[in-house]
């Protein structure tokens, strides 16, 4: 059984908050996915199941006037030859220590198990502390490394309640 190893497609979270819409502009370095697991489905080559877990670290972005920190995704995903899709989610760490919740469907081509380019479409679902009732959603896109590192850029809006 040949291994395929989901790579990440990360969510992107970042701006100034308030009651209006504010926009999303941020970026993400990911590295190799740390827990990866996939199960052939044996009906044709390169189809599988995948789940694996991806930390990223904010290479720019804020939320609500708070810096972004670093971030953790958990991905399922159905690999069919070079392409990838799934479900995920996604837990953000703020620089405040609050946390920010998102979904996200990302979308991978692969070349021999390794992603190449990504998207996604992202939606915040919640948060605890300064975020808690965000709303938002936005897209990302992203380009992978012969390490199985990746490196996304994500933009968007959102809103925080009163």
């Amino acid at each position: 059984m040949r291994k395929i190893v989901l790579v990440p497609a990360v969510v992107c979270l970042c701006a100034m908050g308030a009651l209006a819409q504010d926009k999303v502009a941020n970026g993400w370095a990911c590295g190799k996915p740390a827990m990866a697991n996939s199960i052939d489905v044996g009906d044709q080559p390169n189809h599988a199941y995948a789940i694996d877990q991806i930390t990223c670290t904010s290479t720019k972005g804020e939320i609500g006037g708070v810096r972004e920190k670093e971030g953790t995704g958990t991905e399922f995903a159905e690999v069919k030859g070079n392409r990838s899709s799934g479900h995920a989610i996604y837990v953000e760490t703020m620089a405040n220590g609050d946390k920010v919740y998102a979904t996200y469907r990302p979308t991978i081509t692969l070349k021999d198990g390794q992603m190449q380019s990504g998207s996604d479409r992202w939606q915040y679902t919640d948060g605890t502390g300064k975020f808690k009732g965000i709303k938002g959603s936005g897209t990302c896109r992203g380009t992978g490394s012969a390490d199985g590192s990746s490196n996304w850029t994500c933009t968007g809006t959102y809103t925080l309640p009163k």
